[in-house]
């Protein structure tokens, strides 16, 4: 349920086809935000709320709720027993699920499209009548700190990555994972989740999306009907964000039961909601092709193949998110080669992009690159509605999608070296040495 996170690139990506269709904004007296796609080239339909609300709204002491409340919402209504919703769904021939983020937390159903008056009554009755039980949530938790252990406590290269992020991202929601901290996931109480609901679940705090095989006409009575009547709801204010200054390079050492030794790079840079030149976000997503966008980039003919120094690595920057973004860099040392060296090659390529900027075969590749990567995903009606509620829900504008590729297009080597220099520095940067037990530590020294 926590899969959808790495998307966010590759939906914003998939709006070149996506802008020739049609699409309606409105919003109710009561706050929700509805936006229907209309795509008839198949009798299909996706309905999906957005909640603005993910594991950075939680306090400390709140780790993993956001995640666990959306167990709860599966588990009964006021006319719904436990189980029911998700039976009832399959009982029409559709398919639902749900996922919870660090930004938001949404819920899914898929049928042919005469099902849609069902699937909105189904939301509309769990928005309006969820029953959090005590005994069912008691089992619900036991069943997220099983979910835990196997994906995460039972999972060395997760569980070195948890850490990683809680070091690499002080001070903000970000530092926990969705799922919670075992110690603290255990001592959650219903009444926390009832108040959860009651503070976020509100129209006034959701996006409904509806992609498919429909038409305005057909869905506006229909949403009227459902959710009009639904009071707005009060959501805690939240301050807006902006670009937090830097935090001091940090560098943690960590020995875990895992199979090779493993470098973690992340730098806390702008994302498309707080960088102050939004020019940053397009030229930091060219930044990430240049080093790893296929055979042809920089960390694959130097590291990989040229100086032999690297097993695999990779590069990405996420850029979608309510706070700031995070570039990413990763790599497992080739046989013979030590994390010290794979970070000394990782940090020279780096340098090399601040101080010379890309030439124009490097730039075509990789704005090509980054378009036809996620082509396949443009015939979505799953893939539209995830891009609609994404944007909507981080507070962007949906049409940022159709500008995609002449945003990209805008970027120049210039930019690239740029943002390589201004926002890849040692004050913005966290490493990790991941290294299997019993093996003595590799020490690390400040980088370049």
């Amino acid at each position: 349920m926590l899969r959808f996170l790495l998307l966010a690139i590759s939906l914003l990506a998939c709006g070149a086809a996506s802008a020739a269709l049609t699409t309606h904004e409105y919003t109710l007296d009561n706050g929700l935000k509805v936006l229907v796609r209309e795509d008839h080239r198949a009798p299909v339909v996706t309905v999906m709320v957005w909640y603005k609300v993910g594991s950075i709204d939680e306090a400390p002491h709140e780790a993993g709720l956001a995640h666990l409340l959306e167990h709860m919402m599966f588990k009964g209504t006021k006319h719904l027993g436990p189980g029911e919703f998700s039976k009832t769904v399959a009982r029409y021939g559709g398919v639902d699920n749900a996922f919870t983020s660090y930004d938001y937390t949404a819920y899914y159903q898929q049928y042919e499209s005469s099902r849609l008056p069902l699937a909105l009554e189904l939301e509309s009755e769990r928005l309006k009548n969820l029953k959090i039980d005590d005994d069912a949530f008691r089992k619900e938790l036991q069943v997220v700190l099983e979910e835990r252990r196997q994906r995460t406590d039972d999972n060395p290269n997760a569980l070195a990555w948890e850490k990683f992020q809680a070091v690499a991202r002080p001070g903000t929601g970000y530092s926990h994972p969705p799922i919670g901290w075992q110690a603290l996931l255990s001592q959650l109480q219903p009444e926390q989740a009832r108040s959860w609901f009651h503070r976020f679940y509100v129209p006034s705090n959701a996006t409904l999306v509806i992609a498919g095989d429909v038409t305005e006409d057909q869905v506006r009575p229909l949403v009227d009907k459902y959710f009009a009547s639904l009071p707005a709801g009060h959501t805690p204010p939240r301050p807006s964000q902006s670009v937090r200054p830097p935090a001091g390079e940090r560098r943690i050492n960590l020995q875990l039961p895992v199979r090779v030794p493993a470098l973690y790079m992340m730098y806390n840079v702008p994302s498309l909601v707080t960088a102050p030149d939004s020019k940053d976000f397009y030229a930091l997503t060219m930044l990430a092709g240049v080093l790893d966008g296929g055979m042809s980039a920089r960390i694959e003919t130097d590291l990989v193949r040229g100086q032999q120094l690297v097993a695999g690595a990779g590069a990405n920057y996420d850029g979608l998110q309510r706070s700031d973004g995070t570039f990413n860099i990763t790599a497992t040392p080739a046989p013979g080669k030590t994390l010290k060296q794979v970070e000394d090659g990782l940090l020279a390529e780096v340098k090399r992009l601040a101080e010379s900027k890309p030439d124009p075969a490097e730039m075509d590749r990789v704005r090509a690159g980054v378009l036809a990567g996620q082509i396949y995903q443009r015939d979505s009606v799953m893939g539209q509605a995830m891009e609609l509620g994404m944007l909507s829900t981080l507070g962007l504008d949906w049409r940022l999608s159709a500008q995609f590729s002449d945003n990209l297009a805008k970027v120049t080597a210039e930019d690239v070296q740029r943002v390589a220099r201004q926002w890849l520095t040692a004050e913005r940067r966290t490493i990790a040495y991941v290294q299997p037990e019993n093996v003595q530590a590799q020490p690390q020294e400040s980088g370049q």
